[in-house]
């Protein structure tokens, strides 16, 4: 038998709509972001909000590991901060106090 692809593949458009009813100062300020970025308003906000669906299902992601495993993790979470890397991002110049 040959292949099918599912039917709503076939079915359904590539792109959908999504509409959004927003306050003036809220547009207004989605413009200014989407524009200093040289988007368009709907880029940013695909875009804005395609990050926020993955990070709030990232954050509900469950790591199971093994009891030596989160042994070792918490032994090294415990270790105070040091080495080349972190000295050198302790004398970096705060961009904020230039």
């Amino acid at each position: 038998m040959p292949y099918l692809p599912p039917t709503t593949a076939i079915a359904e458009p590539l792109t959908l709509p999504v509409n959004l009813r927003v306050r003036r100062a809220i547009r207004d300020l989605i413009d200014q972001a989407a524009k200093s970025q040289g988007r368009s308003r709907a880029e940013f906000m695909i875009d804005a909000a395609r990050r926020a669906a993955e990070e709030a299902l990232l954050d509900q992601t469950l790591v199971r590991v093994d009891r030596q495993t989160y042994e070792q993790f918490l032994t090294v979470l415990d270790q105070p901060p040091g080495g080349e890397g972190f000295d050198r991002l302790m004398l970096a110049p705060s961009p904020w106090k230039q």
